[in-house]
């Protein structure tokens, strides 16, 4: 796949033994590629691994990724009993029997609901043991958002395509109607300089190298060719695999250029229509450009 946007979502969800591992993924737009991630507490070993991953897939965007764990987890949760805290309310309560003349009985259940008799000390997971559940559930997060933010990409070369197809026609229209105007101007100069003269015969010398003086102020020959060449390699940049959102936006400021150089060459109505069509549509791809990876 070509261009791929910069936006889409993602998620996956693995079980196991009773557990449910899940990663969710969110992405959108950005200069550069700026990761957060989130994940339960215990896992940060595993971060730079997840962090590899990811950059796998995203050059650039804001990325969002949760990763969270559910399920049973009896089996990561420890019972220590504290005997000598124990001990030490069974003699108090025998202290007390001896001074109220009555046999001690240690009532049990009251002894355990003491605080600090019975503690729970939550194990750490075997990472290495997790790492495949946690990979899997990030894998089908990652390959999911893949495939909404290539199916995305692909309705913007179809768009940004036809868009060029739609300045391309323009920019032809404005170099088939050069000639015409250039025409139009020796006429319209050879008018004003006969009035001018009056009934003195003009020098048709002269007015040739007036007519000339003129064709090359407005000549946009250049411009031309360098727009055409840009709009070569902006329909290369869109078949290529990587990622070409940079290119093609600097790319744009380029057009952009050429435009209004031709639009102050050619200071005609008619082209200053055609140069405000192509300044619309080169607004409309940046605008798609924008959320290009």
């Amino acid at each position: 796949m070509a261009c791929k946007s910069m936006t889409g979502f993602g998620r996956g969800e693995v079980a196991s033994g009773g557990r449910v591992w899940m990663a969710e993924l969110r992405c959108v737009n950005n200069r550069y590629l700026d990761l957060k991630i989130k994940i339960p507490q215990g896992y940060a070993a595993l971060e730079e691994r997840i962090r590899k991953k990811v950059s796998a897939f995203h050059q650039r965007g804001r990325v969002d990724l949760l990763l969270a764990v559910s399920g049973e987890s009896s089996d990561l949760v420890k019972m220590h009993v504290n005997m000598e805290l124990v001990r030490a309310y069974k003699l108090a309560m025998e202290q007390i029997a001896r001074e109220l003349g009555r046999e001690a009985i240690p009532d049990l259940a009251f002894v355990a609901s003491r605080p600090e008799v019975l503690v729970q000390e939550q194990q750490g997971e075997d990472l290495e043991a997790v790492w495949p559940h946690l990979e899997q559930a990030l894998d089908q997060a990652l390959v999911a958002c893949e495939t909404m933010r290539q199916q995305e990409g692909a309705a913007m070369v179809r768009d940004l395509s036809a868009r060029l197809q739609v300045f391309t026609l323009t920019i032809a229209k404005i170099e088939a109607g050069i000639p015409e105007l250039l025409r139009q101007r020796e006429l319209v100069l050879g008018e004003r300089l006969q009035k001018l003269l009056g009934n003195v015969q003009l020098d048709e010398q002269r007015l040739c190298q007036e007519v000339a003086i003129l064709a090359d102020k407005t000549d946009v020959t250049e411009e031309i060719v360098r727009l055409q060449s840009h709009i070569g390699q902006f329909q290369s940049f869109l078949t290529e695999k990587e990622a070409v959102g940079r290119k093609l936006d600097f790319l744009l400021q380029e057009f952009l250029r050429e435009v209004n150089t031709i639009a102050s060459k050619i200071n005609d109505a008619a082209i200053a229509y055609l140069a405000v069509e192509l300044k619309s549509e080169l607004e409309k791809m940046r605008e798609q450009i924008q959320n290009i990876e």
